[in-house]
């Protein structure tokens, strides 16, 4: 279905207006069925983020500066997010004791098995969304958003 008939109009919209739509619904579609992948693990697309940025660390903890840099979707609640992570005992924080404003945060046992599990969920979703592409057109659709 092109832009048009998804948004109901006769009218022939621009080229350059057409693209920014086409990134506008992918991004919406991509973000509501990763949304509805975790939550049955009820854990947020960011929160996710968080746990796949710590087990990257391999055991070596991170700080809250180091998960924003590298987090997909740059957010300055990054806080928030470890505090929920926390909460569901997925993470643990310390603070470090020569400087009080050092919090290094490390994934924990419990974190890494339930991420484990959004991964095989997570695997499938990606499998879905992109069932109609070839691995030829995938490379393709890569380098042209490297032109970004």
């Amino acid at each position: 279905m092109n832009v048009e008939e998804q948004l109901k109009t006769d009218k022939a919209i621009p080229l350059e207006t057409r693209t920014i739509i086409h990134f506008m619904l992918v991004n919406n579609t991509i973000n509501e069925q990763i949304a509805q992948t975790l939550k049955p693990f009820d854990v947020s697309l960011q929160q996710f983020n968080v746990l796949r940025i710590l087990r990257g660390q391999q055991g070596k903890p991170a700080n809250l500066s180091t998960l924003n840099e590298r987090m997909v979707t740059k957010m300055s609640n990054t806080t928030r997010l470890v505090d929920k992570l926390l909460a569901k005992g997925y993470v643990k924080r310390v603070v470090c004791s020569s400087n009080r404003r050092k919090v290094e945060i490390t994934i924990i046992e419990e974190g890494n098995k339930i991420l484990k599990k959004m991964d095989v969920a997570m695997k499938n979703t990606e499998a879905s969304i992109l069932k109609n592409f070839s691995r030829e057109e995938l490379e393709k659709l890569n380098n042209l958003f490297n032109k970004f």
